[in-house]
């Protein structure tokens, strides 16, 4: 039988993550960006919602 290399965990991850391509940092801005974008989304539909509920109680 082979003999096998045990990693930790941690050691694990980081052959993981460095074999990953990184990042440039145009991807890195869009990363950014969509992610406020759809905060930006939620926040209004949420503005949406509690702007609703009172004219209901009339």
């Amino acid at each position: 039988m082979a003999e096998t290399t045990k990693l930790s965990v941690e050691k694990a991850l980081e052959k993981l993550r460095a074999e990953e391509q990184p990042k440039s940092r145009t991807e890195q801005q869009d990363e950014k960006i969509e992610a406020l974008n759809e905060e930006i989304r939620r926040m209004r539909a949420q503005r949406l919602r509690l702007d609703q509920k009172p004219g209901k109680r009339r």
